[in-house]
Formats: C-alpha cells, structure tokens, sequence
C-alpha cells in the first residue's frame, strides 16, 4: 500500500512524502525545502529514491539540489528549463513509475503556464494537485488565464469523486471563509469549515480532501449553482460558466 504523509515546511506549504509498504526508499512531492526532508529521512532511516515537481515556484524546488546531491534520486518534472536538476521532464499524456506505481500527468496552466499534476489511479486514486486545486479554492493566476485555470480544473473534476487530493498548502479555513461570502447557504462547507476549525485547533492537517467533498464545498467548482451565481452578480460579469468564474477568481484575489 501506498502511504502519504505531510512534511511541513515554511509557513503553509506541505511536501508530500510517499513511501510503498516498509520499503526505505520513498518519494517526495515538490521540496520547497531539503532540511525537514533530510531529517525525516535520517529520523526514519530511509531513502530518497524519486522528486516529483508540479511547477517552477521556489517555494516548490528550493530543496531540489541538496536534494539531488545528497541522494541522487530520479526527478520528474514539467519541460520548463528553469527548472535544474530534472531528469525526466513530463506533460499532458505522459506517465511515470514511482515506487513501483503508476502515475499519469495532466498538464493544469493557471497558477503557471509551466504546471503539471501527478494522478496515481486506484480506489482510491492519489491527485498531487500542487497550486491548481486547494480544499475551498483553487491557486492564484501568476501566470496563466481564468479559461487555463477553468479548464484545468475541470480535468481534474473528471477524476472518480474518491480522488484522494493532496494539494500544496494549508490554504483551507482561508478559502472556506472566502466560500461562505460566496455561497452562503451551503450546510455541507459549513460542517466541513467546522471539521476543518477543529483540525487545525489540533495542528492537524486538513489534507487530503477529495474531489467528492470538493464538488460540494469549494466555489470554484461550483460556479453554475444558483446561488453562487447570484452572489456572483454583485461582484462583476456572470453572463455564462467561464465570466462567473472569472468574476470569481478575480473577487477572491480582492478578499
């Protein structure tokens, strides 16, 4: 069985530390950070066997050299040159082994132009979502389009609602206050808002989501229900799906 456990780092981001069985090597997703994987590795004996990287953002690959250095691992990545050290460098179509599993890439502009998501099938599956879908929200247009982000999303909303969604930061109780502006009569966010209060009360983590509970909680996915739409209409353009969602974005950017 694949494992997955969060390894904290800077303020709010999560690297993703994959591990199959009781094997010693293991993986990483987007080190933004080499030092708290090297003590979780040496703490628990093992080793860094492969580094998969969603985009170029150095909050993502800031640990990727010491990384490398240290364990020379197998690197997986999208084609972006700015980005050294990767080894095999992935897009849309493409598929990798990574502890002996099989994972497919999506490519997800939006947050950038250069991101890719990581889906490992199975029921359940794992989605490594990176900055493109969050619990409660979805990552800030840097570089991409609201039509890039709208339509990356919904590859991902395409995914069985058991998805197991690992995304790269503790961005939840922000993005639920910013839905319940958006959506306010929405009693399943209201009950997740309160699992996820009490979470982090326990300095627990409020990941993995799945994209179930997503569909029903998180206002990015859910821009043709009505009384998001209505909301919408105070904010800017709803005239179809993609100005409502960009209207959307474009309101949680201000929030």
């Amino acid at each position: 069985m694949l494992t997955v456990k969060p390894i904290p780092a800077f303020q709010d981001n999560y690297i993703w530390l994959l591990r199959q069985d009781s094997q010693e090597r293991v993986a990483v997703v987007d080190p933004g950070d080499a030092k708290p994987v090297i003590a979780w590795l040496e703490q628990e004996n093992l080793t860094l066997d492969t580094i998969l990287i969603t985009h170029h953002h150095q909050d993502h690959t800031g640990g990727l050299q010491a990384l490398i250095e240290r364990y020379a691992p197998t690197v997986y990545g999208s084609a972006n040159d700015a980005i050294s050290g990767i080894d095999h460098r992935v897009g849309e179509g493409d598929e990798c082994r990574v502890l002996g599993r099989r994972f497919e890439v999506y490519a997800v502009p939006g947050h950038t132009l250069d991101h890719i998501a990581f889906h490992a099938p199975g029921t359940p599956g794992l989605l490594f979502a990176g900055d493109t879908l969050f619990s409660g929200g979805c990552g800030r247009l840097f570089e991409g389009t609201p039509e890039q982000m709208r339509d990356s999303l919904a590859k991902l909303d395409a995914l069985p609602e058991d998805t197991l969604v690992f995304a790269a930061h503790e961005y939840t109780l922000a993005n639920l206050a910013f839905a319940a502006a958006a959506e306010p009569d929405n009693a399943a966010r209201d009950a997740y808002r309160r699992e996820c209060q009490t979470a982090r009360d326990l300095d627990r983590p409020t990941l993995p989501t799945t994209l179930g509970r997503e569909r029903q909680i998180n206002p990015f996915l859910r821009v043709d229900e009505p009384g998001l739409r209505e909301t919408l209409r105070e904010q800017g353009p709803v005239d179809d799906s993609m100005a409502a969602f960009a209207t959307l974005r474009a309101w949680k950017d201000r929030f």
